[in-house]
């Protein structure tokens, strides 16, 4: 699966105040699929994941648990 991290001004605010990170994923990967692979690849519990379509971009907003820190995976990601 790919995903590609989302670094724009609306999704580091998310990472600040939600703990959501924001990825570009995917057209056909399914919410359990991404929660699956961010879970493997990262070490992290993920508790919510939301997807949205957008000129034909699918981005999914994947919510950690409040134990994972979204500040320590985007660090990892070079994001912030």
């Amino acid at each position: 699966m790919n995903l590609k991290p989302i670094t724009s001004e609306k999704a580091v605010k998310l990472i600040d105040t939600e703990n959501t990170l924001v990825f570009e994923t995917e057209r056909r990967a399914t919410k359990t699929e991404i929660k699956a692979h961010i879970q493997t690849v990262f070490s992290v519990k993920v508790t919510n994941v939301r997807t949205s379509i957008q000129h034909n971009v699918k981005y999914a907003f994947v919510r950690l648990a409040p134990a994972n820190p979204a500040m320590d995976v985007a660090a990892k990601l070079g994001v912030i």
